[in-house]
Formats: structure tokens, sequence, C-alpha cells
């Protein structure tokens, strides 16, 4: 994964997280997205593997 496409999936999985702290109720989905904020920051080697599914999920919105 290149810099220009992480930077930008890391500051929106970011404001995402903050916006779920303050609002003290976090559900399934938000951990999910916490999850992936934390992946993205770490740039574990699973990272390939979770990139590869959120671009194919992310696909199906902007397929035509």
């Amino acid at each position: 994964m290149s810099e220009n496409t992480a930077i930008p999936l890391v500051v929106v999985f970011g404001l995402i997280t903050i916006l779920l702290i303050r609002s003290r109720d976090v559900r399934w989905w938000q951990a999910l997205v916490i999850a992936l904020f934390g992946v993205y920051i770490g740039q574990t080697p699973f990272l390939f593997t979770i990139n590869s599914f959120v671009t194919w999920f992310l696909s199906g919105f902007t397929h035509t």
C-alpha cells in the first residue's frame, strides 16, 4: 500500500474513532472501524489482506 493511499484512510478512521470515543457508545461495527484504524496505523503484515478486503468492499459501491 502506498503512502498516498494509507494517509487518507488513517485520517478517516482516526476521525471516526475520535467521534466514537466522545459519544461513549461503541457497537460491534464501530469496534471494527477502530480495529481497522489500528491496523492501518500499525502497518502490520496482516494489512495487505485487510486492505484487499476493504478495497473489494468499497469497489462494490463504485461499480457501474
